[in-house]
């Protein structure tokens, strides 16, 4: 049996003569099931039968972890090297030198755009931060306390009440505009959450600004006539937005695309993976890590917390991830990023712990073996707690870059033939057959 390289970065074509043969030992048949790109089609199984009237061979799969749903070219990741692309462009490539709405019109229209293209891009974005009136007035109505994620994803819903052209998903230049809308007004809707459970007014959009300045302008302005951020802080905060921006197949991406099968409106769509997100086990991996460090207080408890991880009486958060098992890319860059934050907010006492373990931790063979090695939300819990934010806000943190990934993937799914309305199999295990008990008889 010949198979591609799954090293290659275009997943490779097989050729006609690349097939699986399968025997049935319960009938004794053999079958040839074709491979294509290192895959079987599901499928492709269903002819494997005990009988005529049989279903067919399904397979069983909790949590996707070996199963492909959609054939995408937007990004690509090699979890054993450690590489992370975006439309083949490499992710350290981009944060060095490019900005984010350069990397969003990236990501959505799959090609770095021309200066041309990038200043059109820039403007439509600006032009569209602002919301309707109502849409304030709607996060207004939130308790003072509410969570900001759970705002951010009532508010994003709401938004397909406003704009009922979303539903013309057929239509390219629909897609377009609500591309366009989601990108530009998601910063403003996060802001707001802010500054509502700051008990704050709204600021804003200051069409002046850049995209990451007039987000930390709707954030932190107060009386002042015009916001100027530190150039430091916009830098690292459109480096964390690049980092963010999309991931593959994750959960939330593939709640966005499983939603988005039914052909709903993109706003619906995003708001799907705005709730995938608000999970713990998602969004909230850097918050995890802020109370492990708390946790371990000072350097010199690092030794005795790493002797309770391997005796599994501790979690070492931040380490290790469901695709990698090299160094996260992203890590490398945002540690990088979290330096020119301290460097305008003074340091994060956290971060010489978080250094040390994570010195001793590459340094230690029971990890090493393990294949744990820094995440993305190892350092950037960090720098989000430099800049002022509650813990609340890291994962709406996280949803403002993501929205561009989510749209993409949106945006492709939405023109893939192939794709049909997401519905998964089961595999039933319950009680068949009962006759009806009367109430009195039970």
């Amino acid at each position: 049996m010949t198979q591609t390289d799954p090293q290659d970065g275009g997943g490779g074509v097989a050729s006609a003569s690349d097939t699986l043969t399968v025997t049935d030992n319960r009938t004794g048949k053999s079958y040839e099931i074709p491979i294509s790109d290192g895959t079987v089609r599901a499928m492709d199984l269903r002819q494997i039968k005990v009988a005529d009237d049989d279903f067919g061979l399904m397979t069983y799969d909790p949590a996707y972890t070996n199963t492909a749903s959609c054939r995408s070219s937007i990004t690509y990741i090699d979890g054993d090297a450690g590489i992370l692309e975006y439309r083949g462009y490499p992710i350290e490539q981009l944060a060095e030198n490019s900005t984010y709405l350069e990397v969003a019109y990236l990501l959505v229209y799959g090609e770095l755009p021309t200066q041309q293209q990038l200043d059109w891009w820039t403007n439509e974005i600006t032009l569209h931060t602002f919301v309707h009136e109502n849409v304030k007035e709607f996060v207004g109505g939130f308790r003072h306390d509410a969570h900001p994620m759970g705002m951010l994803l009532g508010a994003v819903g709401a938004l397909s009440t406003f704009y009922p052209d979303g539903m013309a998903i057929g239509d390219p230049a629909s897609r377009e505009i609500q591309t366009i809308r989601l990108i530009s007004k998601m910063p403003t809707l996060a802001a707001f959450a802010y500054r509502h459970i700051q008990g704050r007014p709204y600021v804003y959009p200051d069409n002046d600004l850049a995209y990451p300045d007039n987000f930390l302008s709707m954030m932190y302005k107060m009386t002042e006539l015009k916001y100027e951020a530190d150039p430091r802080l916009s830098r690292a905060l459109d480096i964390l937005f690049i980092l963010h921006a999309d991931h593959e197949q994750n959960c939330s991406t593939s709640a966005v695309r499983s939603v988005g099968s039914s052909q709903v409106d993109p706003y619906s769509a995003v708001a799907a993976g705005i709730a995938a997100l608000y999970g713990p086990l998602h969004g909230g991996a850097n918050e995890a890590v802020l109370r492990m460090l708390r946790r371990i207080e000072t350097v010199e408890n690092i030794p005795g917390f790493i002797e309770g991880v391997k005796s599994g009486n501790e979690r070492l958060m931040g380490f290790g991830h469901r695709v990698y098992k090299n160094y996260d890319p992203r890590a490398r860059i945002i540690k990088s990023a979290a330096e020119d934050v301290f460097e305008v907010t003074g340091k994060n006492p956290l971060l010489d712990i978080a250094l040390e373990l994570e010195k001793i931790a590459l340094e230690d063979e029971y990890f090493i073996g393990r294949k744990l090695y820094p995440n993305v939300d190892f350092y950037s819990g960090l720098i989000y707690e430099a800049l002022g934010l509650p813990v609340e806000m890291f994962p709406v943190m996280f949803a403002i870059p993501r929205t561009s990934g989510w749209i993409a993937q949106w945006l492709e799914m939405t023109q893939d033939g192939e794709q049909k309305i997401a519905r998964p199999r089961q595999i039933y295990t319950g009680e068949r057959t009962r006759d009806y008990v009367a109430i009195g008889q039970r």
